[in-house]
C-alpha cells in the first residue's frame, strides 16, 4: 500500500524534471538559433562610377622604324655608329668600298665623251654633205649639172641629219649612265632618312652585300620618342571599338604603372584577309579560325621605358557612368528583360522584391535607372543553414 501511494508522486516529480529541461532546450535554441534577417548579406545603395571597358592584348613598336638597307654591291667598310647611338637625318652611318662603283662612273663618262665626239663629226660631215646638195642645185640653174647627181647630193644630205639626230640620242643616253653611276657612287655613303636611334645592326664591318634582288639592311633606325601599340580586336568586340575611345594600358614588364592615350586606327579587315592566300591552304581551315581585328595607337615614350615588342594589357572604355547610384551585380535576381531584373530589399526587418531597371555593368556593380534609391538595402548572398 505504500508503495502504490508513492508510484504517482515519483512519476509527476519525474515529468516535472522533463518539462523544465524542455523549456531551457526551447530558451537556449532561441536565444543562439539567428534570425531569418541575421542569415542574409546586405549591401546599400550608393553613387559611384561605372566603367566598362573591353580587354585586348598589344605589341608595342616603334611609331617610325625603317631597315636601312644598300643599293649597290660591294664590301662594307666602315660603320660610324653603334648601337643605341642617336643619329640626325642626313647623319654619314656607313661608307661601301666605292672602288667598282667609281670605275663605272669613270666608264660611263667616257662614253659621254666619246658620244659628243661623235656628234661634232657629224656635224662636220653634215656641213660637207650641206654644201655639195647647194653646190648641186646651182649648177642644176645654171644647166651645167646632172639630175643624178643632185639627187645623191640631196639623200646624203638628208641621211646626214637622221645620223646627227642619233648622235643625240647616244648622248642622252650616255649622260642618263653618267647619272646612273653618279647615283650608284652616292649610294655607297649610307646615310639617316629619318632622325632616330639605332635599334640594330645587321651587316658589319667588312662583309660583302649584293644588293641583285632585293637591298640587304645594313641597321635598323626608330624613333622611339613615340611608340605605337598595335592590339588584336576579336570579332565579337570589334563593332564596339573606334577610334577616339579612352584606354589605358600596362605592359607586363610593370603591372602596377598604367599609360593612357586614345585609339587610333581601327582596321577594316581582318590581316589575314589581306594577306595572299598561300597555296595550299583551305578556305574550310580559315573559316575554323579565330577573326581578330588591328587597332592601333600612339603613346609618346620620352623616358625611354617602353621598349620594342613589349606585351601590354589594354583596357578600351566603351561606356562610363559617373556619380550614378549602383548595386553590386550579384544582387541582382531573376532577369525579367534585357534591362529589368528583380531583387530583394530589407526594410523594417522583411524582405520584399522589388523590380528595377539598369544601365551599364562593369561585371561588379550595375547602373541603377529605376527602381531604388540612395540608401536602399539590396541582399546579395543568403546562408543556407543546415538542419
Amino acid at each position: 500500500m505504500k508503495l502504490w501511494r508513492l508510484k504517482p508522486r515519483w512519476l509527476l516529480a519525474g515529468a516535472g524534471i522533463v518539462a523544465a529541461a524542455t523549456l531551457i532546450s526551447v530558451a537556449i535554441a532561441s536565444l543562439t538559433s539567428p534570425s531569418p534577417q541575421e542569415n542574409l548579406h546586405v549591401e546599400t545603395v550608393d553613387k559611384g562610377d561605372i566603367e566598362k571597358v573591353v580587354l585586348v592584348t598589344g605589341v608595342l613598336k616603334p611609331a617610325v622604324q625603317v631597315n636601312v638597307g644598300a643599293q649597290v654591291n660591294g664590301q662594307l667598310r666602315k660603320l660610324y655608329v653603334r648601337l643605341g647611338d642617336k643619329v640626325k637625318k642626313g647623319q654619314l652611318l656607313a661608307e661601301i668600298d666605292p672602288t667598282i662603283q667609281e670605275s663605272e662612273l669613270n666608264n660611263a663618262e667616257a662614253q659621254l665623251a666619246s658620244a659628243r665626239a661623235q656628234k661634232r663629226a657629224e656635224e662636220t660631215a653634215l656641213k660637207r654633205y650641206r654644201l655639195e646638195y647647194a653646190r648641186q642645185q646651182a649648177m642644176m640653174r645654171d644647166g651645167s649639172g646632172v639630175r643624178s647627181d643632185l639627187e645623191q647630193a640631196s639623200a646624203d644630205y638628208e641621211a646626214q641629219i637622221q645620223q646627227v639626230e642619233v648622235s643625240d640620242s647616244q648622248i642622252v643616253q650616255a649622260e642618263m649612265a653618267v647619272k646612273t653611276a653618279n647615283a650608284n657612287l652616292g649610294y655607297t655613303r649610307i646615310v639617316a632618312p629619318i632622325d632616330g636611334e639605332v635599334l640594330g645592326i645587321v651587316t658589319h664591318e667588312g662583309q660583302t652585300i649584293v644588293s641583285s634582288q632585293m637591298a640587304p639592311t645594313i641597321l635598323v633606325l626608330a624613333d622611339l620618342d613615340t611608340m605605337l601599340v598595335q592590339t588584336r580586336i576579336s570579332e565579337a568586340d570589334i563593332q564596339k571599338i573606334h577610334p577616339g575611345q579612352p584606354l589605358r594600358f600596362y605592359v607586363i614588364a610593370n603591372p602596377d604603372k598604367h599609360y593612357t592615350s586614345t585609339m587610333g586606327f581601327v582596321q577594316p579587315a581582318p590581316q589575314e584577309a589581306l594577306e595572299e592566300q598561300q597555296p595550299g591552304s583551305s578556305g574550310n581551315n580559315q573559316q575554323a579560325t579565330a577573326v581578330y581585328y588591328n587597332g592601333t595607337f600612339d603613346i609618346p615614350n620620352t623616358q625611354r621605358e617602353l621598349k620594342t615588342a613589349m606585351t601590354a594589357q589594354v583596357f578600351i572604355q566603351i561606356a562610363e557612368a559617373k556619380g550614378v547610384l549602383r548595386i553590386p551585380v550579384v544582387a541582382l535576381g531573376q532577369a525579367l528583360d534585357t534591362d529589368r531584373y528583380r531583387v530583394t530589399t530589407v526594410e523594417n526587418g522583411k524582405t520584399q522584391q522589388r523590380t528595377i531597371r539598369i544601365g551599364i555593368n562593369d561585371r561588379q556593380y550595375a547602373e541603377v535607372l529605376e527602381g531604388l534609391q540612395m540608401g536602399d538595402r539590396v541582399v546579395v548572398a543568403q546562408d543556407t543553414v543546415q538542419g
